[in-house]
């Protein structure tokens, strides 16, 4: 019998699934990597494997919908050291039919206009990971103390440091997240608040042929498409956005970038590494993680690798639990697969590997390369 007050049973053997699914793994993964040698090869692989990860993603079930964007309220945050004073909206807007997303736009006194250049964007989107209470972090509401907390914890502000730095700065509710959590947690406990309904949602999706990371990246398309619109009647420049995320808004970052031209600048940051050691491997990882199949097809580096030859910033922390047992090694991996597609376009200087001593968090003094 167990040591457990002899209420349990003690087996001496287990007879799990993981050795075999990491046998699946090798077997069977990444057979759409990129095979080719010349630019021009990438540039068509990257659209054969866009509309891979398309139908992956579950994008092509999205519905497109006006925007019907509302300003709900607005908040002055003063100007203090030498940043300025930013105006804080809180924007609603329609995603899909039906389906709303809730936004800060933070938007500067003295916003930076660097029109005719592409690879520096004057609106940023600042994309939430978790335990952050969605937006509300990334905005730095800091005035809410669960949230000060978060902020501490995980340098989760970046939205409004961008802002300080004069960017306008959108700052949303991903699915599941703030005011767009569903139904399991809808309560002020803090940890409700902080936390999403991930879980609720992939496994509602899934049986949809539809996918977190597909409506998070949706989403974000069409947040910009918002921005754009708005953007031709502030006088913004539009035709280009930079996207910065930590965790889970690295992912998002990822994918946003990866599927959509309009990101010149990404940075991801506390995400990108391989699947079979840090998803497979470390299975308990959040459900907005997981898309059917995509294994099989590619690896992390392959979607990453379709941002290039766009200006990519990749921050990973030495002790990252989330880099899997190899750590760094794991990541290094999926940048040498990023690296050769900058390489075919003569851009590595576009691609930074920003690396960091600790733990799971964001260091913003990245954000300081993109002035």
């Amino acid at each position: 019998m167990s040591e457990d007050g002899n209420r349990t049973l003690h087996y001496d053997e287990f007879y799990g699934s993981l050795p075999a699914m990491r046998a699946r793994f090798d077997k069977r993964a990444r057979r759409d990597a990129f095979a080719g040698t010349t630019d021009e090869d990438f540039t068509a692989w990257r659209r054969e494997s866009r509309r891979t990860l398309t139908e992956l993603l579950g994008l092509d079930r999205m519905e497109k919908a006006p925007t019907d964007a509302r300003i709900d309220g607005r908040v002055t945050i003063p100007a203090s050291d030498g940043a300025p004073e930013i105006v804080r909206e809180h924007v609603v807007i329609q995603v899909e039919p039906g389906i709303y997303m809730t936004l800060y736009l933070l938007i500067p006194e003295r916003s930076v206009v660097k029109s005719g250049s592409v690879n520096a964007p004057q609106v940023y989107l600042a994309l939430p990971g978790h335990m952050g209470a969605g937006k509300e972090s990334i905005a730095g509401r800091a005035e809410i103390p669960a949230v000060a907390d978060s902020i501490r914890q995980f340098n989760y502000d970046y939205g409004l440091r961008l802002a300080r730095m004069g960017y306008i700065v959108a700052c949303p509710d991903c699915r599941g997240f703030g005011e767009r959590r569903d139904e399991d947690r809808r309560s002020d406990s803090e940890e409700d608040f902080l936390n999403s309904t991930c879980f609720q949602l992939s496994h509602m999706a899934e049986g949809l042929g539809e996918t977190v990371c597909g409506m998070c990246t949706w989403d974000a398309m069409r947040l910009m498409d918002y921005l754009a619109e708005r953007g031709r009647e502030e006088g913004w420049q539009t035709d280009a956005f930079g996207c910065v995320g930590f965790s889970g808004g690295g992912m998002q970052t990822l994918w946003t970038a990866a599927m959509d031209d309009r990101v010149t600048i990404a940075v991801i940051s506390g995400y990108l590494y391989g699947y079979r050691d840090s998803l497979l491997v470390l299975n308990s990882n959040c459900s907005c993680n997981y898309i059917p199949r995509l294994w099989e097809h590619f690896d992390m580096g392959d979607v990453a690798s379709l941002i290039a030859p766009r200006r990519l910033f990749v921050q990973s922390c030495r002790d990252d639990h989330l880099n899997g047992p190899r750590g760094l090694d794991n990541v290094r991996e999926q940048l040498d697969i990023v690296r050769a597609a900058y390489r075919l376009f003569d851009a590595e200087d576009r691609l930074t590997h920003d690396i960091r001593e600790g733990g799971h968090c964001f260091h913003p003094e990245i954000l300081d390369a993109l002035l």
